[in-house]
């Protein structure tokens, strides 16, 4: 798989990167006031480029559409239609993409899944097809992309530290991709 393939994937599905990358925005800005809407959708691109995103972008479109086909066995076709609120396999499979940059990635998808702001929202409320794994999806991807901006932070980088992490004052801080 590559970028572009997962990019068409969510843009057939009527996500744009921007939608996401105005979800990152609005998340991130509180806490980087010189941040701008072209980070945003840099780290969108770099979460979107990473392969276990890639095949769990695959499995739940796929499993969406399957259902809008209406191709699922029941009962699980009918827990689709209805979009069960104790049906947790959208979630599950979302937070494996917002494990890709740490914790941070975690509270943030708690955070998207309880609000559901801008896109996430219509996505979940939209009557026309069905979105139980893509509103999470984009959720993750939204939470993966912000924590991405948060561990390239330069004050998150450098810290004094003494002992088996290596020589006081060095840092011995992590530098992120």
């Amino acid at each position: 798989m590559s970028y572009e393939l997962a990019e068409g994937l969510l843009r057939r599905r009527g996500v744009p990167v921007e939608g996401i990358a105005e979800i990152v925005y609005e998340l991130q800005l509180p806490y980087y006031k010189d941040l701008g809407l072209e980070e945003c959708i840099a780290s969108v691109k770099a979460v979107l480029g990473k392969r276990e995103v890639q095949y769990t972008l695959m499995t739940g479109i796929a499993l969406d559409e399957l259902a809008e086909r209406k191709a699922l066995p029941q009962p699980l076709q009918a827990v689709m239609e209805a979009d069960e609120s104790l049906y947790g396999a959208d979630e599950t499979l979302a937070l494996g993409i917002t494990g890709v940059y740490g914790m941070i990635g975690l509270t943030g998808f708690g955070y998207l899944d309880k609000t559901k702001p801008g896109l996430i929202g219509r996505l979940n409320n939209e009557l026309g097809g069905i979105h139980v794994f893509l509103d999470d999806l984009v959720a993750g991807i939204a939470a993966a992309a912000s924590a991405r901006i948060a561990h390239r932070h330069e004050g998150a980088k450098v810290y004094p530290c003494s002992g088996a992490d290596g020589p006081e004052g060095t840092g011995g801080g992590q530098t992120e991709e």
